[in-house]
């Protein structure tokens, strides 16, 4: 019997990352330099937004080179806990329409799951503050399986769920790769009047690209109408 899923990216793609990221990404920064962990000026804005997408250990590689391992576990610590912060205070946002457009696609009976290269505790902090998580059927990270490709993450979510086909929603490279690479239909996300982190070949080869989220709905209804 197969089961068709949507499979969702969670940063660029439903969640506004740059609205909670930069700011707790400053914090870390500040506190990394008052601890004396760091001696460098804090990253730009750009140089943050660079690494938007990447795993955990892609990170701290980019944005703290030569610092030893036990700096890049604190700071991957004090991270998550600025994170945290900042959605508790109530910064970040979705993308308009996508809790409503979630919410039609659970009633129409489809599983959703969550595949993002971000770590268990802030992934699920993101869908609490938006009251989002019970729409979910797993959440799946690569900071909780260790896995180095987005790919991998999304083999082990179809193979546990008995998924065999679906959509792939994402605006990275990555999910687009993991996409194709598991036999699914690539939904690229470049929304129309919000930053964009990504370069113009970022989504090549998705099968559909849309620049709003409620979009999606129409995608699903004509590749349905064609089989």
């Amino acid at each position: 019997m197969s089961q068709h899923a949507m499979i969702f990216d969670l940063d660029g793609t439903l969640f506004q990352t740059e609205k909670v990221a930069v700011p707790a990404f400053r914090r870390t920064f500040e506190r990394l330099r008052r601890s004396g962990r760091y001696e460098g000026s804090l990253p730009t804005d750009e140089e943050i937004q660079s690494v938007f997408g990447l795993t955990h250990v892609e990170i701290w590689n980019r944005l703290l080179p030569g610092a030893d391992e036990q700096t890049k576990q604190t700071a991957d610590r004090w991270m998550l806990e600025e994170e945290l912060h900042c959605l508790q205070q109530g910064m970040g946002a979705l993308y308009p329409g996508v809790g409503e457009t979630l919410h039609r696609l659970a009633r129409e009976g489809w599983p959703l799951f969550i595949a993002s290269n971000g770590i268990l505790p802030y992934v699920k902090g993101v869908l609490t503050a938006f009251e989002l998580l019970p729409l979910f059927s797993g959440i799946y990270t690569a900071g909780e399986y260790q896995t180095r490709e987005k790919k991998d993450l999304v083999r082990i979510l179809m193979n546990e769920h008995g998924v065999t086909g679906g959509y792939m929603v994402g605006d990275r490279s990555s999910d687009v790769e993991a996409g194709l690479a598991n036999g699914l239909t690539v939904i690229g996300c470049r929304y129309a009047g919000f930053p964009n982190f990504s370069g113009e070949s970022e989504l090549d080869g998705a099968h559909v690209v849309i620049d709003s989220f409620p979009s999606l709905l129409n995608v699903i209804k004509s590749v349905s109408d064609q089989r």
